[in-house]
């Protein structure tokens, strides 16, 4: 019987067996229908490995990084897939929303507005653009309410130097509120990085430990799959070669997971730093 691999696949004698990329897209729509977002993300980058001119797959894994809050690469394979089919206007929706949540708004509205000049009444867009405008509306509030506030306060007071002194205090909170954003948009980029590597070395455990169960014999012929193509390797070489990604992709989730502790840090300190501002105007 033979028994399939993420990366290599063994061919029994006299047998060659091409797996189609069609295939490997059903098999990733299954998983996805079932919610395996690992499993659907696995077939669909098979699918991709087999013919990577097809926006559709670019498309549903694009879905199924979302679908396990992976952003960036969501992002990352929306954009993909327009540039492989720029009137494929669900593309457009999937890098929007993707980067909706990575806190991108403006950059969100423009890919929208680039979908709904494809398809203008497109229904999902439309509520999408407003969902965003909505959300970043929200943003901009909570970023100039101490300075309206204080500006309110001054105006009352008539007086100059309490004028001065609100205004730098502004400034100052302002600035706070557009750093404590960025921080925040990174970390959110730095999450999504650490999930795909803890991916990464998850599927290619599971790729070790399927390939331990496929029997040795003289005859068999393994391949790895390298981008496009599959190179005939011994079995060795295939687990030394999942050996070093998994040691590679943890030493990598390690150093993500440093830096997300630091911008946490970072981002309570900023915190801190705005609601004694906002305390010293009161």
């Amino acid at each position: 019987m033979l028994k399939r691999a993420c990366l290599c696949v063994p061919v029994p004698p006299l047998f060659r067996i091409i797996f189609t990329s069609c295939y490997f897209y059903r098999l990733g729509n299954k998983a996805f229908g079932s919610k395996s977002y690992d499993e659907a993300i696995k077939h669909y980058t098979e699918a991709i490995q087999l013919d990577a001119t097809n926006h559709v797959y670019f498309s549903n894994r694009s879905a199924s990084h979302g679908g396990k809050g992976d952003w960036a690469d969501a992002a990352t394979d929306a954009k993909e897939c327009i540039k492989l089919n720029p009137s494929f206007v669900k593309g457009y929706y999937r890098l929007a929303t993707a980067q909706t949540e990575l806190g991108n708004w403006d950059a969100a509205i423009a890919t929208i507005k680039q979908g709904m000049n494809v398809e203008p009444d497109n229904s999902q867009l439309s509520k999408l653009l407003r969902q965003v405008k909505a959300k970043r509306a929200n943003a901009k509030r909570a970023a100039s309410a101490a300075s309206a506030a204080a500006n309110t306060a001054s105006n009352t007071s008539g007086v100059g130097p309490t004028t001065s002194f609100a205004s730098t205090t502004d400034r100052e909170l302002l600035d706070l509120q557009e750093q404590f954003i960025t921080s925040n948009r990174e970390y959110n980029t730095v999450k999504a990085n650490i999930h795909k590597s803890q991916r990464e070395v998850k599927m290619n455990e599971l790729t070790k430990a399927e390939l331990e169960t496929v029997p040795v014999t003289e005859d068999a012929k393994m391949y790895r799959g390298i981008g496009k193509m599959f190179m005939l390797s011994t079995r060795g070489d295939i687990m030394n070669h999942l050996d070093t990604c998994v040691e590679e992709e943890s030493k990598r989730e390690e150093s993500l997971k440093n830096k997300a502790e630091y911008l946490e840090r970072k981002m309570k300190s900023q915190q801190l730093n705005i609601q004694e501002l906002t305390k010293s105007k009161e």
